[in-house]
């Protein structure tokens, strides 16, 4: 759109995404219509992705504070105290809308904005995750989507030298058609030397550095906003595009400029650009900016104040300079090739003022666009199919004659199945610090110049959200906080993803607020504060929303990095040991879609005590050098985890020979259903009784399953009253085949 002076239409602000009410608050805050600038400021700045304006009022439920709480959510990233003064900081975002529109940019430029986040808080980035939701790999369509976006976040990540160490994707076909791209991306900073985006200081040099810009991503934030048709496709030239090249030069340029006593604040230039960042710099500390756009470097000649305020292009940061020390930045900045010019001043009147050519071309309060957008209480109610998604009748529900296959067939199944084709594209060992590469329960990168790691992992189950939104929630946490513990981590903070279709929605806010509440609750038992996080909205593809998917990103803290754990058995003769109890939990499971074809019934039930005492007791052991490996039972149940167990490690696969007795529930649910709270341990067959006792003394369930070695998985379960005996028995190299393979398989379809 060009700057013009054609009038303001209902049209007009219709295209910008602004209701009616919201018109009329613009003309109240301005005292006069808007001019074409000034409406498209406001329209980004007010949009779903940037105001939060669905979210907010909900999103106060989070815990957000406690004792190792150093940044929480309000900044560019959240930050947490892990000692020998320094601080994790971490944040996760989506990239939902432009992945789909165009996936290689889409999921590139996610990376090069979250990467920025970190960096931006005088963090080094040390580690990315990537959480991903696809349709089924039987249509072209999606397999189209799974390589581009794999590949745009290999790229950018290979390129930066920073190490995509682990993450989780999953294919249902509700997300066919809004594929879900989030990226989660951990730095290391010193405690004392945090940044923050505040425009401090009256009279102090405003400086825009990094890529030039273009008109790429014009309206990224509110696309973001907005709900896809048909012509979705039409929206490529809201997708920035990124190079990884100019910012990894940008991150050495802003690392060596917070080494100094240069800077007083620093910003990305994210969603909405040098307007969103401006205008919160400003808004931040109660000040004003004022804008000359005619210094702006840019990379397309005759571009307006509009296209200059709302342009994406990737790879630029705004910085607030100490008065006089302007050229000391731009030597820097010149010294890392790139481009740099004072672009304003730090004013005290609380108006960000934008001039081009020597002409005023916007005017507006910087705190009415960062914080006084509009808040919603928008109504809520479920849907009126939720009785019949919950409803299971597990009579009606014929158990599988071999058991065996069924395995084989869970295995292969995409979302089970090994992600060894994803993770392989991506650089995992740059750096130097991944102590545990992908494939086990969680990322273990060491914290150098200490003797202490942290490990990271990204969870949720969208169909437990959709059937019991507040479970859902709550076992989002609960997962991410057992794989953490599972590798010998103290969980100590989350950021949150939290994707969703439409809010104007009554049943899709239902479902928000019941899985924020959810998410509210557990990390509150847990004591783990929510740091950062993201709301991706209108996820919504012709009136069909996709499953409420709040996805976690989670931080452990490991004091003795030696006592880092992996889920693979270790040698031949340990014992397998499960942790916790196993109840007749075949709703929402994966193996009742994959094998029954339905997503429906009440997903497991979780008690949060329970859990609890199962992290205290896994931690106990690990810690104690008892534990040789430990696995979280998580989609496809207890079968599907001694499978994983067996083969995760590909340099030394090892067989296991199981017996379980003393059930009476169902054989399909003690085998693939996916009753919470439960670990499976490998521990040195000369410890299983110090073991079982410890746990005992703990209040957890625990029993001796099995033992490791040999060349099959072979699972007997004994007879009951109410069942006959049965048996899984399959070799290794039938198992990695189907397991370690699918992926390729499916992506390998004409």
């Amino acid at each position: 759109m060009k700057q013009s002076a054609q009038p303001i239409s209902k049209d007009l602000i219709a295209q910008h995404g602004l209701s009616d009410d919201e018109y009329k608050k613009v003309v109240e805050i301005l005292g006069r219509e808007p001019n074409f600038t000034e409406l498209g400021i406001f329209s980004v700045m007010w949009s779903e992705h940037c105001s939060y304006k669905s979210s907010r009022v909900h999103l106060k439920k989070l815990p957000t504070t406690g004792p190792r709480v150093v940044q929480g959510p309000g900044e560019n990233a959240g930050a947490v105290d892990i000692g020998d003064g320094l601080c994790a900081v971490f944040k996760m975002e989506s990239h939902n809308h432009p992945s789909f529109i165009e996936p290689y940019q889409g999921a590139a430029t996610g990376v090069g904005g979250i990467l920025r986040d970190i960096f931006t808080m005088g963090a080094r980035p040390i580690a990315l995750l990537d959480s991903l939701r696809f349709g089924l790999l039987d249509h072209p369509k999606n397999r189209h989507l799974l390589k581009g976006v794999v590949a745009g976040i290999s790229s950018y990540g290979n390129c930066m030298g920073v190490p995509t160490v682990g993450g989780e994707v999953v294919f249902n076909e509700i997300y066919a058609n809004n594929p879900l791209v989030n990226v989660f991306c951990l730095g290391i900073a010193k405690k004392d030397r945090l940044f923050k985006g505040t425009a401090a200081g009256v009279g102090n040099p405003v400086l825009y550095v990094g890529s030039k810009t273009g008109r790429d991503g014009i309206h990224g934030a509110t696309m973001a906003s907005d709900s896809f048709d048909e012509a979705s496709e039409s929206k490529r030239p809201t997708v920035q595009v990124g190079d990884p090249f100019t910012e990894k030069l940008l991150l050495e340029a802003c690392l060596e400029l917070m080494e100094t006593d240069l800077l007083v604040g620093i910003q990305d230039m994210g969603a909405a650009g040098l307007t969103s960042s401006s205008c919160e710099m400003a808004s931040r500390a109660g000040n004003g900016l004022e804008l000359d756009l005619t210094h702006v470097p840019r990379r397309e000649p005759d571009m307006t104040p509009y296209e200059l305020m709302l342009s994406e292009s990737q790879e630029r940061m705004l910085m607030v300079a100490k008065q006089g020390k302007e050229e000391d930045v731009l030597r820097i900045c010149r010294k890392w090739d790139l481009d740099a010019a004072v672009v304003g001043r730090v004013t005290g009147d609380g108006i960000l003022r934008v001039k081009d050519q020597g002409k005023v071309v916007a005017e507006i309060p910087a705190k009415s666009l960062a914080e006084d957008g509009p808040k919603y209480e928008r109504p809520n109610t479920p849907p009126p199919y939720q009785e019949y998604l919950q409803a299971l009748n597990l009579d009606a529900l014929k158990e599988p004659k071999d058991y065996t296959a069924t395995l084989l067939e869970l295995l292969d199944a995409p979302t089970i199945a090994s992600k060894r084709w994803v993770y392989q594209q991506y650089d995992h060992m740059v750096r130097t610090n991944s102590m545990v590469r992908p494939g086990s329960d969680a990322a273990v990168l060491r914290i150098k110049g200490t003797n202490k790691a942290v490990a990271i992992t990204a969870d949720c189950n969208g169909r437990y959200c959709v059937l019991h939104p507040y479970m859902g929630g709550m076992i989002a946490v609960a997962e991410a906080a057992r794989n953490l513990i599972c590798s010998g981590a103290e969980p100590i903070g989350l950021t949150d993803c939290l994707n969703f279709g439409n809010p104007e929605r009554p049943e899709v806010m239902w479902q928000f607020i019941l899985s924020v509440e959810g998410i509210a609750d557990a990390c509150q038992a847990f004591n783990v504060p929510v740091v950062s996080g993201n709301v991706s909205f209108y996820n919504e593809t012709n009136g069909l929303n996709i499953y409420p998917t709040p996805i976690l990103g989670m931080v452990g803290l490991i004091e003795e990095a030696e006592k880092a754990m992996t889920q693979w058995f270790k040698q031949a003769g340990d014992a397998i040991i499960l942790l916790g109890a196993t109840r007749e939990d075949v709703g929402g499971t994966e193996y009742l879609r994959v094998v029954h074809h339905r997503e429906q019934g009440e997903p497991p039930y979780l008690n949060l005590d329970t859990e609890k005492m199962l992290h205290a007791c896994t931690l106990k052991l690990i810690r104690k050098g008892l534990v040789q490996s430990a696995h979280d039972c998580s989609d496809g149940g207890l079968a599907v985890a001694l499978a994983e167990c067996c083969m995760s490690d590909p340099a030394q696969p090892l067989g296991a020979v199981v017996r379980l007795t003393g059930y009476t529930i169902r054989r399909d649910a003690l085998l693939f259903g996916e009753s919470q709270s439960r670990i499976v341990l490998s521990v040195k067959a000369d410890s299983a009784d110090n073991v079982l006792r410890i746990a005992q003394d703990m209040g957890v369930p625990a029993a001796k399953i099995g033992t490791v070695g040999g060349e099959r998985l072979v699972i007997d379960i004994e007879a009951s009253k109410q069942a006959s005996a049965c048996r899984v028995d399959a070799d290794l190299k039938t198992l990695l085949d189907k397991w370690g393979n699918s992926l390729e398989r499916a992506l390998s379809q004409a």
